[in-house]
């Protein structure tokens, strides 16, 4: 098993190129089920989730190339309609097909995603959405299995989740009549999403508000789509930058994806510039502490709570941060503490108090962005080694961070047991 070296204290300098959003390159690869002809993705990220959703595409039959940047999926051949447990529990974002696979063939058994290290992540938004569209759902030996024709409905969200708005949304472009989903997630990564639909033929309208309108078509076409940055990664380097006190440029971003992050980040000391698809970040004077209350798009984003307080235990004063998007996503916290960080947490809030340095120790990783959060704090440690066990979590959201964090300066290695 691999594990990430780390001897901090060193600035980041420089530039790195921030990958395609992995948040929206897995709904589009599940979209192309949709497709009575071959897609074509571009900006595709080379990480684990990927290749665990090529696998399950695949597994139905698709016929899929990924070479380089880009994958051709053909899923005109598909003849299975059963997305086994052995790849879904892999990854939350596979039951993705269900939406797309009961649009198209009227029918799908797929795996219940089972827990998750950062809450229980229920899907019952999705099959509500299902059931008011006109499917027949029956949960049986931990499977969902849908079928019928589905139908236009005006239809709420009881929050708006990402991945139930993503579902809904490939379900309804295939549905006979008019759908109407209020109160859908704002990310941008649905706006993506209905990019590529619309490009296959989808009518779709309001993507990037809360109501999305969509008048369902009888098919779909092939198209070719340029996936979105990836503005998780984004904010992780940056974060990283101003934590080790260096200096760090991200191209092909899109700072319109991170409002309200990139605002945190000039009060807490940070010197912002944005020049198009250039985002510099740098903390010369010192960092500050800052309150942050994680939210749905344009809010903070919860995917980069765990890395802004890496960089906040480093802060002048106190810090108090709020998750109000997932329960136990405070998992970094105790790894944190035995690096020398000082963090309390009162149910969903953490209150950091900002230490002079942080020093290098062995640390475990629980999820992905926990796992994140620790690569930060062991470049911003003064003093000692870091190594972060069970690095496959970040295999499944950074492609390569060790090699593109050395390119910066940092003292970073890979190694295996």
């Amino acid at each position: 098993m691999d594990r990430i070296l780390i001897r901090g204290g060193r600035p980041l300098r420089g530039t790195v190129q921030v990958r395609g959003a992995k948040n929206s390159a897995l709904p589009l690869m599940a979209a192309s089920i949709l497709a009575e002809e071959a897609c074509t993705l571009h900006n595709i990220p080379c990480l684990h989730d990927v290749f665990t959703m090529d696998k399950l595409l695949s597994s139905f039959g698709a016929k899929i190339e990924f070479t380089g940047r880009y994958m051709t999926i053909d899923a005109s051949t598909l003849d299975n309609f059963v997305a086994h447990y052995d790849l879904v529990r892999k990854m939350r974002a596979s039951f993705f097909v269900l939406g797309p696979m009961l649009a198209r063939f009227q029918k799908a058994r797929v795996s219940l995603p089972g827990g998750c290290a950062i809450g229980t992540r229920p899907v019952d938004i999705h099959l509500k959405g299902l059931e008011a569209m006109g499917a027949n759902i029956a949960i049986e030996d931990g499977y969902v299995i849908a079928e019928g024709a589905l139908k236009g409905v005006d239809f709420s969200l009881d929050f708006p989740s990402v991945g139930a708005t993503e579902n809904l949304l490939m379900a309804a472009s295939r549905a006979r009549g008019v759908t109407r989903l209020n109160n859908v997630a704002r990310e941008p990564e649905i706006v993506d999403l209905a990019h590529f639909l619309n490009a296959m033929g989808a009518q779709i309208s309001g993507a990037g508000t809360d109501l999305i309108t969509i008048v369902g078509v009888d098919a779909l076409g092939g198209t070719e789509h340029v996936v979105i940055p990836d503005r998780i990664e984004t904010g992780t380097f940056l974060i990283a930058g101003m934590a080790t006190g260096g200096d760090v440029t991200v191209q092909n971003a899109n700072p319109d994806h991170l409002p309200t992050f990139l605002n945190k980040l000039r009060d807490a000391g940070g010197e912002v510039e944005v020049h198009g698809t250039r985002i510099r970040a740098a903390a010369k004077n010192g960092l500050k502490g800052v309150d942050i209350t994680t939210q749905p798009f344009p809010g903070f984003p919860t995917d980069l709570q765990a890395q802004m307080m890496s960089m906040l235990c480093l802060a002048q004063g106190v810090s108090v941060m709020r998750e109000s998007v997932f329960e136990n996503r405070f998992m970094q916290v105790a790894e944190l503490i035995r690096m020398g960080a000082d963090i309390d947490l009162d149910g969903t809030a953490a209150i950091v108090r900002g230490v002079n340095g942080l020093s290098g120790a062995p640390v475990m990783a629980s999820d992905l962005r926990a796992s994140a959060a620790l690569v930060v704090a062991g470049l911003s440690a003064a003093k000692g080694e870091t190594s972060i066990a069970r690095v496959y979590h970040i295999d499944r959201g950074y492609e390569r961070i060790e090699e593109r964090l050395a390119s910066l300066g940092a003292d970073i290695e890979r190694v295996r047991d």
